[in-house]
């Protein structure tokens, strides 16, 4: 008799620890769904005056150059929360100038894709130039602009 009741006991641990893991799935999985559902891409743009310079095959392109040259395609973008916690990275796009015969100001595309929705406020930061506060209903917008120079 001594075995059959063992089986029970057995049988009632294995239920009780599949049971129990399956409610911390449940509760882990839901919590991880919803930051990817609300997200967005903070788009916006750098405006580089001075310290640009043509770049490219055709000089169609500029970056930054003398104390400026880490403002080029690919330079880090970071996004902060209102906790100040990094929430996304991106790469500042091609710089293109103001005008064909005028490339001392030099405008970079802005893009970060995956901010988490529900923050106050965001402050972004293209390498290492400082950061600039935008509002989250600018920010979700694609209104984030910045001026260096």
């Amino acid at each position: 008799m001594g075995g059959p009741r063992w089986r029970l006991v057995a049988l009632g641990i294995v239920i009780g620890v599949l049971a129990g893991g399956g409610i911390a799935w449940a509760v882990t999985s839901s919590g991880s769904g919803s930051h990817s559902a609300k997200s967005f891409a903070l788009r916006g743009s750098l405006r580089l005056v001075g310290g640009a310079t043509a770049s490219g095959p055709t000089s169609e392109d500029c970056t930054g150059y003398g104390g400026y040259d880490d403002i080029v395609p690919g330079a880090a973008v970071t996004v902060y929360d209102a906790n100040g916690s990094v929430v996304a990275t991106g790469l500042l796009g091609t710089g293109r100038p103001k005008s064909p015969t005028d490339n001392s100001v030099c405008s970079f595309p802005v893009t970060v894709p995956g901010v988490p929705s529900g923050s106050r406020f965001y402050s972004v930061e293209i390498t290492h130039r400082g950061k600039v506060t935008v509002s989250a209903a600018d920010a979700q917008a694609g209104k984030f602009a910045a001026t260096l120079g």
